[in-house]
């Protein structure tokens, strides 16, 4: 049997999604953020010892990272329904997609999301205006250009495709889900990227999603 140890507003319910679009059991165990420091509470440094989540034990296996335990999860249980045939053109797209999230949408979505919690962090009064100043300004001139050309770039995929791959959902889909699921959230996608709003709720409507997210529970980029 299959455990996630699933923590709440997090990367993790991506997998839960995945198993059940696979239709494979599972159980989950729980773990909530610290209310002061939204970090993963210590007890998850017993499943991995970096104490951070997703991560998935299966049997004797323990298995961490997103897009580790998604390609772990589509080669061992999804072969036939999420992952293309091997060595054409359309690995290669499943293969960039999967490492893009992480590896390229994620870190100015993660830096952009640092320099707004420092600016209602608490300070002395007088360091404020300092702290705002650097904020809005790195901002401005180098992780809010980024994180339009990445979205951009996301958005022109999009608009030819229905999934990442073409006509069927795959588990490059789930890897994406994450970043622009937060980005429609927080409202930096905007009324000019259609397409991958259009992609986020077609991800909302999908019948193993809704389940999912009736099982992982709370679930808020906002």
């Amino acid at each position: 049997m299959i455990t996630v140890h699933h923590l709440n507003n997090s990367r993790s319910q991506r997998i839960l999604w995945m198993l059940e679009e696979l239709g494979v059991p599972y159980e989950i165990k729980r773990y909530e953020r610290d209310a002061k420091t939204m970090l993963a509470p210590e007890s998850l440094k017993k499943v991995h010892p970096l104490g951070k989540s997703p991560v998935i034990t299966d049997g004797d296996l323990v298995v961490a990272e997103s897009g580790a335990i998604i390609e772990y999860l589509a080669h061992t249980y999804g072969k036939d329904t999420m992952l293309p045939e091997a060595g054409g053109q359309a690995w290669l797209d499943y293969t960039y997609w999967l490492h893009y999230a992480e590896g390229s949408l994620m870190p100015p979505l993660v830096m952009r999301l640092v320099f707004e919690k420092i600016k209602t962090s608490p300070m002395p009064f007088f360091i404020k205006p300092v702290a705002k100043g650097i904020s809005d300004k790195t901002n401005e001139i180098f992780i809010g250009p980024m994180i339009k050309t990445h979205l951009d770039f996301v958005e022109a995929h999009l608009a030819k495709n229905t999934w990442f791959l073409g006509d069927n959902l795959s588990a490059a889909d789930i890897q994406m889900s994450f970043p622009l699921e937060a980005s429609v959230a927080r409202g930096i996608v905007g009324k000019n990227r259609p397409n991958i709003t259009a992609w986020v709720e077609r991800v909302h409507a999908r019948p193993a999603y809704q389940t999912a997210l009736e099982k992982g529970g709370e679930y808020d980029f906002a």
